[in-house]
């Protein structure tokens, strides 16, 4: 065997990595493997399309089972929120218009098993840590340098969503998320996105007032199956998940990758998904990457 091909079909990788993601199917420890630039290429076209792209079964079979036994495990620590919430999750502003986009505000019941409190052996963890991972993020992206995010509680939390539940509309406050789907609903529970309905240069307010009172027009729909590793600009394409209907629990890993190392949630933010605010989520507030609401 050519020595350029020896090195290609022998890489040296983390074990634990290989036990997580289906390297066989998705070799993205081999930048330069035509499976793995292939499927750069493809990530790029979507996210280019729709801002948006889906890798399905990414995640082993294996993996998935581990993570939702660590969710179940630490359900009972989420917090927990009900509230309503417009796009920006920020507060009223009553000297605005009634029909600005500030001042609509929709339910939101969710909760959050926090970054800071996953098990030490977690493969959600192990996962989020590996330069492997973060590179194929970039990759796809076609944004180099990304970083894992600085916030404590939201850098790789899972979402948590039991029946009855829905996430309203709203923004991200970091430009990317990656997320894993870890248990679907057994009805409902649908993301669906408008891609880069804002820009940093442009709130386009109008578009947004017109989605929130019932346009269909920008709204594109996926239907996660677990495994499924998404990539998504969130900070910039306005998004939501349906109602959990059924009996069952919907959980989704959400590992967060920024442009900005130093960048953290707004305190009114971690608070409202979170449950708290951490010192560095003050320091940090003035400190923004943008000029967006939020």
């Amino acid at each position: 065997m050519p020595q350029a091909a020896q090195a290609l079909a022998e890489p040296v990788i983390s074990p634990a990595l290989d036990a997580i993601i289906d390297l066989d199917r998705y070799p993205i420890h081999q930048p330069e493997n035509p499976l793995t630039m292939a499927l750069v290429e493809q990530c790029r076209a979507e996210l280019d399309a729709v801002g948006c792209c889906c890798v399905r079964g990414f995640v082993r079979p294996e993996s998935i089972a581990r993570m939702l036994a660590e969710a179940e495990r630490l359900k009972p620590q989420t917090y927990w929120s009900e509230n309503a919430n417009n796009p920006y999750m920020t507060k009223d502003d009553p000297s605005l218009p009634e029909d600005h986009p500030k001042r609509i505000f929709n339910k939101r019941t969710n909760g959050f098993i926090n970054s800071d409190i996953l098990e030490a052996d977690s493969d959600l963890r192990a996962a989020y840590d590996s330069d492997e991972v973060l590179r194929f993020v970039s990759d796809c992206l076609g944004v180099a340098p990304i970083y894992r995010w600085a916030d404590p509680l939201g850098r790789n939390p899972y979402s948590v969503m039991d029946p009855g539940h829905e996430f309203a509309w709203h923004f991200d406050g970091n430009e990317f998320t990656v997320s894993i789907l870890v248990q679907g609903a057994e009805k409902g529970g649908m993301f669906e996105y408008c891609p880069d309905l804002r820009t940093p240069e442009n709130e386009n307010l109008e578009a947004v007032t017109k989605v929130l009172r019932g346009d269909r027009g920008p709204v594109h729909e996926l239907d996660l199956q677990p495994g499924d590793l998404q990539i998504f600009k969130g900070r910039f394409s306005m998004h939501r998940v349906t109602k959990i209907e059924g009996e069952r629990t919907r959980y989704i890993a959400l590992p967060t990758y920024v442009l900005d190392p130093h960048s953290v949630n707004r305190p009114e933010r971690a608070k409202q998904f979170y449950g708290r605010a951490e010192p560095i989520h003050y320091e940090r507030e003035a400190q923004r990457p943008d000029r967006l609401l939020d």
